[in-house]
């Protein structure tokens, strides 16, 4: 109940922010959005945990929402924190260069949200089994959940129908999920034309140009035209103030312009195949990539500038700033986790766009904090486009960055052995050698260590070991849902690595069940009941790789989790109904060598003892020791007319074949009495009914 307030508290305080709402001038629909999304979200989960929990029980049956609430709590936060920056009036030309196309809200907040509401709902759901007073009402709350769950409804419109509302994704909240950031951009233009044709518009000659650019760039029509603005836009601007270079090349360096910090990169080139490469980059927009802001060119000079948003640290800088001498590990596996999946969403949209990054490692994800107090990072994608640029690295290189190590180490297999052949590494630049790359980033995150660092072997040995299969060891214990993914995203056989549409779900489900088992974040934990991929292979056989691979919304998120949700329950409950299966088969051969052995020794036993009855045997042999119900045994009628039950009739045994039994003459010798049954039998053949063992 208590981390149930502290959410009510943030949302409170958005609340009170956005009464002022008209008077936010960039992105107004999105910070909109988010209150409305956050209050939907507040308010189900105040009608699930009324219909499922009760007040009596916060102390014990509540315990398993800390966890999720407090998770959410921290969503709300973040979402709070960026609704601030949007109503920050200071510096308006600066937060226009860098909120113009930032799909930040919808593509980072929302999606957190997304990822997390699930969680939420599956943890009333768990508490709801096992609280209230009624046991008949628990037991209609257990029935109404297990329908829940049906597999009729795993269909994305049935899903949004039936369970739209409950996971934030009914149909108007879809609506203004695509249309908001587009709602925004179009109120950009609005403003900038009004600036631009206002009579007693007091702007000066470098803003009107600065209008003009980005009129041109929201409109489309820099795409178009393949041609950039005069760099002298940006060097004569009164602010524009070079601070300091960034790492030991003279690329790269941060700039203070329009009462904004940022990230410049001036390099020489052809200015028509450049121009146009730049032009393309600048129309991508998502938060997992380095943004690039603005292009300028001087076409005399051949000269160009990028102007793109600046981030504290690379991670590689990162990790060898924060990790002591011993390579103690840096983040917690929630952290880790959340860091591996923001990279992946951003492959995921960079592939989408038919972008292959080529040099995906530390050096090219970037890191800036999201809420301090949390620990939690945001991370961005640097490096990738301007492919025609004969240059030596993409990134934006950190002050502090030192290129010792070999940059093969993050190659895929295929693409050192072209570099062996000395031929032109095309599956460099492939989807599953990103793949392969985002492998080895996953290994340094959880492990603290560079991948085959310690293997001390030169570069050309160590290529050669890769191409034939070493891979880097895991120095402790991890999670092996986490080790199997990073063992899949480094096979050898490009073709046998995970799209990163399908890491995406997966780490999404493995966020969720480290929400809802925050006990299980330690290295050695207990495993969930399916293989993450066996629950991936089973959505994509429902679900074509073309239909689930959409990344312009996401309000796919929540049905891709539920639909998670019924392959995992589904194969749980076949795997249980096999174990239990086998068990009963286990147990029936153990009963049957049981009888058998028992059956054995105690004809050994009548042999050498001379003195054990055969109603004895009889008697051992039909005993078991399983629970059975009770049958009453048939009777078979002889020739004589005589009547036997079936179930008291002596077994065949290799010493006694015919089914004979047992009896004992006055010498102690011990002989086969023919029965009743076999009597006639015998008589017609001629042979001696009883015989002596001697």
């Amino acid at each position: 109940m208590e981390q149930f307030r502290h959410v009510g508290e943030v949302l409170g305080s958005l609340r009170a922010l956005m009464v002022l709402q008209d008077d936010i001038r960039i992105n107004r629909s999105q910070c909109c959005l988010l209150l409305d999304v956050f209050t939907l979200a507040f308010n189900t989960i105040a009608e699930e945990i009324r219909q499922n929990l009760k007040l009596e029980e916060k102390n014990s049956k509540w315990k398993a929402l800390d966890q999720p609430l407090r998770e959410l709590q921290r969503v709300f936060r973040e979402g709070e924190i960026y609704v601030r920056q949007c109503m920050d009036s200071k510096d308006w030309w600066g937060k226009a260069i860098s909120l113009h196309q930032n799909k930040d809200c919808v593509e980072f907040h929302v999606h957190n949200l997304f990822c997390h509401f699930p969680a939420v709902i599956e943890a009333i759901e768990n508490a709801g089994e096992i609280a209230g007073l009624d046991e008949e009402e628990m037991r209609k709350r257990r029935v109404v959940l297990m329908k829940k769950y049906d597999r009729e409804w795993n269909d994305p419109n049935l899903f949004q129908w039936q369970f739209g509302k409950q996971y934030l994704v009914a149909r108007e909240i879809c609506k203004r999920l695509e249309n908001a950031w587009k709602e925004d951009r179009w109120n950009l233009i609005e403003v900038l034309q009004e600036k631009r044709n206002s009579i007693s518009s007091s702007l000066t000659k470098n803003e009107l140009r600065l209008a003009e650019l980005l009129l041109h760039k929201l409109n489309g029509l820099e795409a178009n035209r393949g041609k950039l603005f005069p760099s002298s836009i940006l060097l004569g601007s009164k602010d524009y103030q070079v601070r300091r270079r960034l790492g030991g090349g003279s690329q790269y360096k941060e700039i203070q312009w329009l009462g904004e910090t940022f990230a410049s990169r001036h390099f020489f080139g052809e200015t028509q195949p450049l121009a146009s490469e730049i032009s393309n980059l600048l129309l991508l927009s998502h938060s997992n990539i380095v943004q690039y802001l603005c292009g300028f060119c001087d076409e005399e000079k051949k000269e160009f500038f990028l102007v793109m948003e600046l981030m504290s640290k690379d991670l590689s800088t990162y990790m060898k700033e924060s990790c002591g001498p011993r390579r103690r590990i840096l983040f917690s596996l929630p952290v880790a986790v959340d860091l591996m999946l923001q990279i992946a969403r951003g492959m995921e949209y960079l592939h989408s766009q038919k972008i292959y990054h080529g040099e995906l490692n530390p050096s090219n994800i970037f890191l800036k904090a999201r809420n301090p107090t949390e620990g939690y990072l945001q991370a961005k994608i640097s490096g990738f486009g301007l492919s025609s640029l004969n240059k030596k690295s993409n990134s934006q290189i950190s002050p502090n960055q030192n290129a010792t190590i070999d940059p093969f180490i993050w190659h895929a297999p295929e693409v050192l052995a072209e570099q062996e052949q000395q031929q032109p590494a095309s599956s460099k630049y492939t989807e599953k050698a990103d793949v392969y790359s985002f492998g080895m980033i996953c290994f340094e995150l959880l492990t603290g260590k560079v991948p085959l660092e310690d293997g001390h072997l030169q570069a050309d040995k160590m290529s050669r070991n890769i191409r034939a299969g070493e891979r880097p060891l895991f120095p402790h214990p991890l999670p092996k849902y986490l080790v199997n993914l990073i063992k899949r995203c480094w096979q050898t056989d490009p073709t046998m690595r995970p799209s990163f549409s399908s890491i995406c779900r997966i780490l999404r489900y493995i966020k969720k069940f480290l929400i809802l088992n925050p006990d299980q974040a330690l290295p050695l934990i207990h495993l969930p009941s399916v293989d993450y991929f066996e629950i991936e292979a089973g959505f994509l056989k429902k679900f074509s790789a073309e239909g689930c691979s959409d990344v312009s919304s996401v309000s796919q998120i929540p049905f891709q989790m539920y639909s998670y949700r019924l392959v995992e329950k589904e194969k749980t409950c076949t795997a249980s109904k096999d174990n239990h299966h086998q068990e009963l088969i286990s147990d029936t051969g153990s009963i049957c060598r049981d009888s058998a052995s028992v059956c054995n020794d105690e004809y050994a036993s009548v042999i050498e003892d001379h003195a054990v009855p055969a109603s004895d045997t009889r008697s051992v042999c039909s005993e078991t020791p399983t629970k059975r119900v009770a049958k009453k045994s048939p009777v078979v009628k002889g020739r004589n007319g005589s009547v036997t039950p079936k179930a008291q009739r002596p077994r065949k045994s290799p010493l006694n074949p015919g089914g004979r039994s047992l009896k004992m003459n006055g010498d102690g010798q011990v002989k086969f009495v023919t029965s009743p049954l076999r009597q006639g039998r015998s008589k017609s053949t001629g042979h001696s009914s009883d015989t002596e063992i001697h």
